[in-house]
């Protein structure tokens, strides 16, 4: 498995794609995760088309196992980000 793209390799692809220098790209990508990350967490979802859903979902309060010591203890419900991959990316990646 390959490392994953950082940020500088990403803006530099994204500048490339959209024929753009890499200040543009850059606030482009700084703009879109700063909408997504608005949105999730008001409690909305993003749908980036082809890639997949993000949202925010809300989990209830539940107990848990310390697993080193065996001890049980009540755990606060919580929320966490999830994303459903859409079709188009996995059939891309299979296919």
């Amino acid at each position: 498995m390959s490392k994953p793209m950082t940020k500088t390799q990403l803006v530099a692809a994204l500048a490339e794609e959209m024929g753009s220098d890499k200040k543009a790209a850059g606030a482009a990508l700084d703009a879109v995760c700063a909408l997504i990350t608005r949105e999730v967490s008001g409690g909305g979802a993003v749908t980036l088309p082809g890639v997949g859903k993000i949202y925010c979902r809300e989990r209830p309060e539940r107990e848990v196992r310390n697993p080193a010591t065996g001890e049980k203890f009540t755990k606060e419900a919580d929320k966490v980000v999830k994303m459903t991959i859409a079709k188009a990316l996995k059939d891309s990646v299979n296919g």
